[in-house]
């Protein structure tokens, strides 16, 4: 079992799990979390990983998890939050590794993959393309995405999503494999506007900036019962890659890693090796 440990930075608290804390000579994996998840979203993947001689990292974003909720709507932009893992990793005396992302996660870890390649070795994704792709994907992504323009709305979103009618986040994700625990976690004060800041203060990059393309050898990954991102987002994310580009469609719904563990560890396993 992975330990769980914090460390400091932008005078935050911060949470990640760690499988060999005191063993420098394993490669690294670290593994970002989406929304509405927690680092030990992971636990899957970290036991195989692990297992197949990986030392794995998997930090709780801000606001999410274990980790201190940070006041203002702007401490959540990408930036601040790549920033934050990029410090665990030299806190940690990693220099680079193996960066998995899923949902939101896929997004940090496709800028991290650019903006930061020197500490990228190899760049796997699921569910979410790189963040040009997706915002230049059709109308079928933008009314997929149609939530995210409900999560913009502060308060009003916030009492929507915490109850239990059409636009609860019990409701608009009904799929997720542990929506109780999702919702007991989020009962906690604070913890939902925390964790849905992370759409209020990237939208707007994620739409209409430019991001970096990706050097490093990547995995896409994407389910075709996916309710909330369509294929030609990821599919498209192709042209933001100068690495090997890997493409894998899967079977299933949003959380994959959760519904189809073993599928996902040999995948992530064999792209890694």
């Amino acid at each position: 079992m992975p330990e769980r440990h914090f460390f400091k930075h932008r005078h935050l608290r911060l949470s990640y799990l760690d499988s060999a804390p005191d063993d420098l000579d394993r490669p690294a994996v670290l593994l970002l979390h989406g929304f509405p998840d927690q680092a030990t979203m992971w636990m899957p993947q970290i036991q195989a990983l692990h297992q197949a001689g990986f030392r794995c990292i998997a930090p709780d974003t801000v606001g999410c998890g274990q980790s201190d909720m940070a006041p203002k709507k702007a401490d959540y932009h990408v930036d601040h939050i790549i920033a934050d893992h990029l410090a665990l990793m030299t806190e940690l005396g990693i220099r680079r590794s193996h960066v998995v992302g899923h949902d939101w996660g896929a997004v940090i870890a496709w800028v991290l993959a650019g903006t930061a390649p020197d500490q990228c070795q190899q760049l796997a994704v699921m569910s979410v393309g790189h963040p040009t792709a997706y915002a230049r994907a059709g109308w079928g992504q933008k009314r997929a995405g149609w939530y995210t323009l409900l999560f913009q709305l502060g308060g009003v979103a916030d009492r929507l999503l915490a109850g239990r009618g059409r636009f609860s986040l019990r409701r608009i994700f009904g799929s997720h494999p542990d929506m109780d625990e999702v919702m007991t976690r989020f009962a906690e004060p604070g913890r939902l506007q925390a964790a849905v800041r992370i759409y209020r203060a990237n939208m707007a990059t994620m739409l209409l900036t430019p991001l970096p393309r990706v050097s490093a050898n990547t995995l896409a990954l994407w389910s075709t019962a996916d309710p909330f991102l369509t294929e030609d987002q990821m599919l498209n994310s192709r042209r933001w890659v100068d690495g090997s580009w890997q493409y894998q469609r899967i079977e299933g719904g949003h959380w994959i890693s959760l519904e189809q563990p073993d599928t996902i560890n040999a995948l992530l396993v064999n792209h890694f090796r």
